[in-house]
């Protein structure tokens, strides 16, 4: 075997050894004691970063179980990206397609996961409020709200922002629950908890990025025949208002 091959080979069987320990033998000739330095600095530093980005299930589950769930996701998932802050959204990916559920995990895991994954999401993301042209004197039902590309809706079957160690729900209630995640200019991640026709406002602003504040809330009111129009005309303009202060919107589109 070439002095490549050699190091080639040495370095896969330490790097399965490091994966999965129980299973996967050292490559012959290291210390233990030495191994072990490397099997705690691996394991340790994907779980220190995951806790970070997921304190919530981490206080949930215990050290224990968030202890078992980190490894197996370090021995079973196989990232598709080098960088180091692209790991929570692997780990979101595992919980969602790779990952056989534990008889002792909570029924929201997966939920309350995403809803702690997306405010690192929107921190890290590259994207500013200032890059979209938007005139925000603009007249929102007359003009055409701009939202912003760091404005999130989201829906959860859970009330994902009620759940912490001291309450966990035991099944999802009747009614789900709808949010607006958004960075604003001052690089601040909050979630606005909406109810299901607010967040339908925001889904057209998103698909139907064209229409005029009047005419998405039209739409949207014949959406839902079974609410009063003016009612829902009325609910819409104000939640444009509210969305422009939040930079959810972030004005009108300049002539």
């Amino acid at each position: 075997m070439s002095d490549e091959r050699a190091l080639d080979d040495l370095q896969r069987r330490f790097a399965a050894h490091l994966r999965d320990p129980a299973s996967a033998p050292p490559p012959a000739g290291i210390e233990d004691r030495r191994l072990q330095v490397y099997r705690d600095l691996f394991i340790n530093n994907v779980s220190g970063l995951l806790s970070g980005t997921f304190p919530v299930l981490h206080a949930i589950l215990g050290p224990e179980r968030w202890g078992r769930l980190v490894r197996d996701f370090y021995r079973d998932h196989h990232c598709h990206t080098p960088l180091f802050l692209e790991i929570p959204r692997e780990f979101l990916d595992y919980l969602s397609d790779g990952r056989t559920s534990a008889a002792d995990d909570p029924s929201f895991l997966y939920e309350l996961a995403h809803y702690e994954w997306v405010e690192l999401a929107l921190a890290v993301d590259e994207q500013q409020p200032g890059d979209v042209p938007a005139d925000r004197q603009g007249d929102l039902l007359r003009g055409v709200p701009v939202l912003s590309p760091l404005a999130w809706p989201l829906a959860y079957r859970y009330p994902v922002h009620r759940i912490s160690a001291d309450w966990q729900p035991a099944g999802p209630p009747g009614e789900p629950s709808f949010y607006v995640a958004r960075r604003d200019r001052d690089d601040r991640v909050e979630f606005m908890h909406v109810n299901a026709v607010t967040l339908r406002l925001v889904e057209r602003l998103q698909q139907q990025p064209d229409l005029t504040g009047a005419e998405q809330l039209e739409a949207l009111a014949r959406e839902v025949p079974q609410l009063d129009r003016s009612a829902v005309l009325a609910g819409g303009a104000a939640a444009l208002q509210e969305f422009l202060d939040a930079d959810v919107v972030l004005g009108t589109r300049p002539d």
